[in-house]
């Protein structure tokens, strides 16, 4: 095969003739600039040169194309033929063929036009030599062919020899430093896979335009709700995703890429948001607070090790961890991309943009739906001005929170005045976790329910009790037992980490403080779910705290709970209950077996049998994996409402096994549990009853409205947790 030039050589041979000035073909003088010429017509250089032997062609057309360097910035293979091609191909006159330094010298051609002025030769050009004053390019050989006056075969100035003509055909070494950048092959894409594969790496780079702009609108139009989340939400045509096109479209390169990679990294932040928000929402029933939710995320991680190991724990950690940084860096690296597509493809971009904002006006003035889902949206910008309010009210939920700490009715009632209906009686506020409306009202729930509350209505009935029973709206939903349990106490509203730590550090009196305050009670606390420090105890008034450790049990766990109900209600007795010549008790009691998850839990058993707990091993084995029970939403509620009648048939038992004539129990529920019980209602109502065995206890909450039995009506009344304390007070101040 022969090589580029000569092949050009064939149709059309080309030879320049250097001319002095004034004499067309004759060699110029020192120092006088040489006419720049342009090639003959074919016909004439068909005629004066001297033709080529083939048997003179001793290198390949094959050696050319490995020295001839591709243009840098395109991709493609070098044809054989050594002309340029159109996809990154190195042209034939970037380098010269190795045919050109072994062929005869030719005869050069007379001149028949003279260059155009102002116009500057090519490198390598066959046909045009370097305008007149300027200084040739050292780095493009020459062609001897077209440099010799008639006659000779002498070679300009600065052209190379047929030695380094022939050097330079040789395939070059990219480690030489002597090497010219043009001189050195370029490898496109990764390992070259580019260059050798040029349809495989075009579908791939439209694939990947294509997946970046599907993350992104995926970003900003995902609910962060899974129950919202259906196959129509994701049918939306975001405003945002236009505006940020004519965001990058109107910037230049480099603030282009630069604001993209911030704007990227932003809507990588607020789908992590998002995220947060399907937890809280599937756990709490709200969205994340951005001011006051960070340290739940401990405890998020504290339930994860008591529900599946401290394998689970860390596997989950990682996850986090894994999934938040592939988050920030894929939705920055797509911005980028599409804001390079949209650059490189404007006239494009900026008419489908145009197209994409005038649909959008049309679809949200003519409210279009798609499946019962608005087609044009701007709910991403309705999030995020959601979460920049949730923000300003949060930072300035402080000073609200103070001005309410500082009213309290009862501060200046003297102690001999306070809670005198109740003197002489032992008082229990107990909390049932988890205990919510839904385990009443639901229907595939509430019939088991019934069986259990009548059960014990029955019971504490032939031990002399009656009860009431009502409704209490808690500040929370799901989880956040101690926002609950310091609300009931307090008598504020406690909805938040930084509210209990402002009311726990505060000189604020509790119910069970007041009865500290009076000196007619011993107060207690029995908290099987505390297993480490607890400070915030000091506040609630509890002249004496029995956690988990102190409750005499060496049983197992069942998951979450360190200690059964059961259990826990039988060491009461022994530890303060069912000493003899002792004061009257008030104790706030945490019954924990019903909290998330609810797997295994522990069934009643003969009292008598309860020993030191290590009869609990056997039940546990017997009991459910939680990892089994959490596939399925019914095996959850259904756990649930075992869970449930685990501790109403606990402490109606210890009721009527340890109660006497003086005792008042008050118990309730601090929360609803999780959404996969409730279905996602809004509802925060939980049960409340009183139980006493003297009848004047209860006339006194009897123009409450309350409903007789340990079941409330549906019309029963409901009362914010936060009003219960002072309205207490006041029926039991007399």
């Amino acid at each position: 095969m022969q090589s580029a030039e000569h092949a050009r050589s064939d149709e059309d041979a080309e030879s320049v003739e250097s001319a002095a000035p004034g004499e067309p073909g004759e060699p110029g003088e020192p120092g006088e600039t040489t006419e720049p010429t342009r090639s003959a017509k074919p016909a004439e250089s068909a005629q004066r040169a001297e033709p080529v032997e083939p048997s003179e062609i001793t290198e390949p057309a094959e050696h050319a194309d490995s020295a001839t360097p591709a243009k840098s910035g395109e991709s493609g293979e070098s044809g054989e033929s050594g002309e340029s091609g159109e996809s990154g191909e190195s042209p034939a006159s970037a380098m010269p063929d190795d045919s050109s330094s072994t062929a005869e010298p030719t005869e050069s051609a007379d001149p028949t036009e003279s260059a155009e002025p102002g116009k500057t030769a090519k490198t390598g050009d066959s046909t045009d030599s370097a305008e007149p004053g300027e200084t040739p390019d050292s780095t493009a050989p020459a062609d001897p062919a077209k440099s010799a006056t008639p006659g000779e075969t002498a070679e300009p100035p600065g052209s190379p020899k047929p030695a380094e003509l022939a050097r330079s055909a040789a395939p070059t070494d990219p480690t030489d430093p002597t090497e010219q950048p043009s001189q050195l092959p370029l490898r496109a894409g990764w390992f070259g896979w580019r260059h050798r594969y040029p349809r495989t790496a075009r579908a791939v780079g439209v694939g990947t335009s294509v997946l970046a702009g599907a993350l992104l609108l995926v970003a900003l139009v995902v609910p962060d709700r899974l129950d919202r989340m259906t196959f129509q939400s994701f049918l939306r045509l975001p405003v945002e995703l236009i505006v940020l096109a004519v965001v990058l479209l109107a910037l230049p390169s480099r603030a282009r890429r630069v604001t993209a990679v911030v704007l990227g990294a932003f809507v990588g932040l607020s789908t992590v948001l998002k995220c947060l928000d399907m937890g809280f929402y599937e756990t709490l029933a709200r969205p994340f607070d951005l001011v006051f939710d960070w340290v739940l995320l401990s405890d998020a991680a504290d339930w994860m090790k008591d529900s599946f190991g401290r394998s689970g724990e860390v596997l989950a950690i990682v996850g986090v961890i894994v999934l938040l940084i592939a988050v920030l860096a894929g939705s920055a690296l797509a911005m980028v991309r599409l804001a390079d597509v949209m650059a490189g493809h404007r006239p494009t971009a900026v008419r489908t943009t145009l197209v994409l904002g005038v649909a959008w006006i049309m679809c949200f003035t003519l409210s279009v739906q798609v499946g019962g889902v608005t087609l044009a949206t701007k709910g991403y910008s309705q999030f995020f001005s959601n979460r920049v309010k949730y923000v300003r009210e949060g930072l300035g939920d402080a000073d609200v929170f103070k001005k309410q700490l500082t009213v309290d009715a009862f501060a200046k009632t003297p102690p001999n005045q306070l809670l005198t209906g109740l003197r002489g009686k032992d008082v229990l506020f107990t909390f049932i976790e988890s205990y919510g409306r839904v385990a009443l009202d639901d229907p595939t729930m509430a019939p088991e329910m019934d069986k259990t509350l009548t059960a014990g209505d029955a019971r504490l009935k032939a031990a002399g009790f009656s009860s009431r029973s009502a409704w209490l709206r808690s500040p929370v939903t799901g989880a956040g037992s101690w926002l609950a349990h310091s609300t009931f106490l307090s008598g504020l509203w406690i909805k938040n980490q930084q509210r209990y730590r402002t009311v726990t550090t505060s000189t604020r009196a509790t119910l069970t403080s007041y009865f500290q305050k009076t000196g007619a009670w011993r107060t207690v606390g029995i908290v099987p779910g505390v297993r480490k420090s607890w400070p915030e105890g000091k506040y609630f008034g509890l002249d004496n705290i029995y956690d988990s450790t102190h409750l005499g049990y060496n049983g197992p766990y069942f998951s979450w709970t360190p200690v059964p109900d059961q259990f826990s209600l039988e060491s009461f007795e022994k530890l303060e209950y069912g000493k003899k010549n002792r004061d009257p008790i008030m104790a706030e009691i945490i019954l924990a077996s019903s909290h998330n998850p609810w797997s295994p839990i522990a069934h009643t058993i003969p009292w008598n049998q309860l020993g030191d707990g290590t009869i609990f091993n056997q039940i546990k084995k017997e009991g459910t994996n939680p990892t089994e029970v959490w596939k399925s939403a019914k095996r959850v509620r259904t756990e649930y409402r075992k869970a449930i009648q685990y501790s109403v048939d606990s402490l109606t038992q210890w009721v009527q096994r340890y109660g006497n004539k003086n005792t008042v129990l008050v118990f309730l529920g601090d929360h609803q549990p999780v959404p996969t019980v409730t279905g996602g209602t809004a509802d925060r109502d939980v049960p409340i009853t009183i139980v006493a065995h003297d009848p004047k206890v209860l006339d006194k909450i009897s123009s409450w409205g309350w409903t007789d039995g340990l079941k409330p009506a549906d019309s029963a009344p409901v009362l914010g947790m936060d009003k219960f304390r002072d309205r207490f007070m006041t029926a039991y101040a007399k």
